[in-house]
């Protein structure tokens, strides 16, 4: 998943960046207003971290304009203002948690998964990518080209769901293997190899036009079309 960083404060960013992408984010980072809101305004992101004091525009007016612009990535606004009304102010201008400063990894991490989810399920419960959807209540995949539909295993479920919340992205097998079975998991890749052999055979029995596509000497990209 693509994260922007957005935090002046040179020792904070540094630290935020190794966490992140220690937990696999693709992070990218600016350290001021103005080359912030024009990083957010390239829509290249999955998801937000906006620091509320910059140098040039502040988080307020950045995470104002860029919703102006309709952009619709998650922000999560950094402060170290507690204040009731300061939170208020802050997810009134655009975004869409708060996290004062100083706060621990975990929490951070914890509301950065809660807006990846948020992010890529629409208010259903489903999730959806080309010609195929999921259901996230029946772990059901579906595609809406030939209605026909099948129901998925738990990890089957997890490996599309992590495909699509990262459609632009190949995944490596090291990052599939860490989130479907875990950093405490003895899984090998293997077991990669098998699930995606038998999520490829779930989409060849809905007939979907979407692809799990195997990058040689990488990890695998979701495809759909012509691929």
């Amino acid at each position: 998943m693509k994260l922007l960083l957005i935090e002046d404060e040179q020792r904070m960013a540094q630290a935020l960046s190794e966490i992140l992408r220690q937990e696999h984010y693709e992070v990218d980072c600016c350290a001021d207003g103005l080359s912030g809101l024009d990083a957010i305004e390239s829509g290249l992101y999955d998801i937000i971290v906006l620091d509320l004091m910059l140098p040039g525009k502040n988080g307020l007016d950045i995470a104002r304009e860029a919703r102006k612009c309709g952009i619709r990535t998650p922000i999560l606004m950094l402060t170290a203002k507690s204040g009731l009304d300061d939170k208020v102010l802050g997810l009134d201008s655009g975004a869409d948690d708060y996290l004062t400063k100083p706060f621990m990894a975990k929490e951070l991490l914890a509301r950065l998964r809660a807006l990846a989810r948020r992010n890529i399920h629409s208010a259903d419960g489903t999730l959806s990518f080309g010609d195929i959807a999921l259901d996230s209540s029946t772990f059901s995949l579906s595609c809406t080209a030939t209605g026909l539909s099948v129901r998925l295993s738990e990890k089957e479920y997890k490996i599309l769901e992590y495909l699509i919340a990262n459609q632009s992205q190949i995944l490596t097998r090291e990052q599939l293997a860490v989130k479907i079975w875990g950093y405490d998991s003895e899984a090998e890749y293997n077991n990669v190899e098998v699930y995606m052999s038998f999520t490829r055979k779930k989409l060849a029995f809905v007939e979907s036009k979407t692809a799990i596509k195997a990058v040689r000497g990488i990890g695998y990209e979701l495809r759909w079309g012509h691929v």
